[in-house]
């Protein structure tokens, strides 16, 4: 190159050097002296392991069925299906970590109505002195609960005295409601102008709530509305979810059954805190990954690193992939065909024996990681409690989806029929009998329901390659 260039300037060695020379020092500090070196002040970053997840690695297997369609419900075919990698909760959600979000929210509807009152409590400037608006509440100043003045600014979030049952002092839960925001990138990601009024089906709409936030009758303003698309604020869609479990879902779902003693302890005493929560609805289920998201990624944005990919429910094709745990044509979660192992005891807690349930060790769920995992050291994919996927429920879906991170998502609007308002449910739970603890076995239960047989466990994407072996994963199973 040097030859090249000095040929062309004619052969004047003395001009050519002063040259370089000039052109290093005024290139090497912005430029990398002309070649395409990309920007040079970006860190060096790799992913941290997700405390309480595993790794999948990405690869292929044949989703659907391994054994006969027993109810002949003929909702699922054998598909070779691609995953990318992705972490996932070692267990379902338990009780106690979901009641860090129930607190949170709590917290965050007090600190509201004591900053209406309380300067303190909100934070209405940024570093640069310029106002906040709306003010971001202040997390750092302590709650006081039994405080004479915030006790009397509180004193709306507790059930009135006429509800009070053994007059004991109550958070009223209907007041628990989390609002929250997300962005539709499916709608987002349609190819037509912003003037382009027909193809907005969901959104945040323009009427502003005026109502208190702590009200239980308040409603959701989002849900049904269809309004044009007018810029990028119309992606945001703004939901609003009482967050709270039902926990009356163990009396309401069983006619002529005692279970009132469930229904009374099991979400909030410690006796039950390492149990998987249930009485959670899909959307409950989906506000709460919204929330894990915020709480890890503000605590990134605060500390001045790097923001990691949201936590979601999984897909239907990523919880069956993970169920399978690698292992070909593996009927149930821990391989074999059989739900007991060669001692004749039974590997995971469901219905045995045609309505025996404690033969398998346990009655209604058992505390988390009871049994043995699957090969990639997944808890209770297979019993316990069935759990949430992100995808809605159609028979034919494995017909017309990608094979590619298959994946049907619809949001539904209140006045849709209920066919449309079905989301799949994996893995069986502790009152289900052996066929719907397969991996290929799939249902599904509505979106606003909640069942004292159904949790959830959340997934986050890997963000980058995938760290194991090129080539891993890629066999089909």
């Amino acid at each position: 190159m040097i030859t090249k260039q000095f040929h062309i300037l004619g052969g004047n060695m003395r001009n050519l050097v002063l040259f370089f020379i000039t052109a290093a020092v005024l290139s090497s500090c912005t430029t990398g002296n002309g070649e395409l070196i990309g920007v040079q002040d970006r860190e060096v970053w790799y992913e941290p392991q997700p405390y309480g997840m595993l790794f999948v690695s990405q690869g292929s297997y044949n989703m659907g069925p391994n054994d006969q369609d027993v109810p002949w419900a003929m909702t699922a075919e054998t598909k070779t299906v691609s995953v990318a990698s992705f972490w996932m909760d070692e267990t379902e959600i338990i009780n106690n970590e979901y009641r860090q979000f129930v607190f949170w929210v709590r917290d965050s509807i007090a600190r509201k109505l004591l900053g209406a009152q309380i300067d303190e409590f909100l934070i209405q400037e940024d570093v640069y002195g310029e106002e906040i608006n709306p003010p971001f509440l202040d997390w750092t100043v302590r709650l006081q609960w039994d405080g004479d003045e915030q006790r009397e600014i509180l004193n709306e979030m507790y059930y009135r005295t006429e509800e009070r049952f053994y007059r004991r002092k109550e958070i009223d839960t209907r007041k628990l409601n989390y609002e929250y925001w997300r962005i539709d990138l499916k709608q987002a990601a349609k190819k037509y102008d912003f003037n382009n009024e027909y193809r907005r089906a969901w959104n945040a709409d323009e009427e502003k709530y005026e109502g208190e936030f702590t009200d239980y009758n308040y409603k959701s303003p989002t849900r049904g509305q269809r309004i044009p698309v007018k810029d990028r604020a119309s992606y945001i869609i703004r939901d609003v979810v009482n967050v709270y479990p039902d926990t009356l879902c163990w009396v309401g779902d069983f006619t002529y059954s005692y279970n009132e003693p469930y229904a009374k302890m099991y979400f909030w005493h410690p006796a039950y805190d390492i149990y998987p929560v249930v009485g959670v609805s899909w959307r409950q289920a989906r506000a709460f990954c919204v929330w894990r998201t915020q709480l890890l990624n503000g605590f990134l944005n605060e500390s001045g690193e790097t923001f990691v990919q949201d936590y979601r429910l999984p897909t239907e094709s990523e919880w069956e992939y993970a169920s399978r745990g690698g292992l070909k044509q593996a009927m149930y979660p821990w391989g074999g065909y059989y739900t007991s192992n060669y001692k004749g005891c039974y590997v995971a807690n469901f219905k045995p024996l045609r309505g025996n349930y404690p033969a398998d060790g346990g009655f209604y769920p058992l505390m988390v990681a009871h049994y043995d995992p699957n090969e990639w050291g997944l808890y209770d994919m297979g019993g316990n409690v069935a759990e949430w996927t992100s995808n809605a429920f159609d028979e034919s879906a494995y017909v017309w989806s990608d094979d590619l991170n298959p994946d049907y998502e619809y949001e539904c609007l209140p006045n849709d029929p209920p066919v449309l308002k079905r989301k799949v449910v994996r893995g069986g739970s502790w009152k289900d009998i052996s066929y719907y603890m397969q991996c290929g076995t799939r249902t599904y239960e509505y979106m606003d329901t909640a069942k004292s047989y159904i949790g959830f466990r959340t997934v986050r994407s890997y963000l980058g390659r995938d760290f194991n072996d090129a080539g891993s994963g890629s066999q089909v199973y």
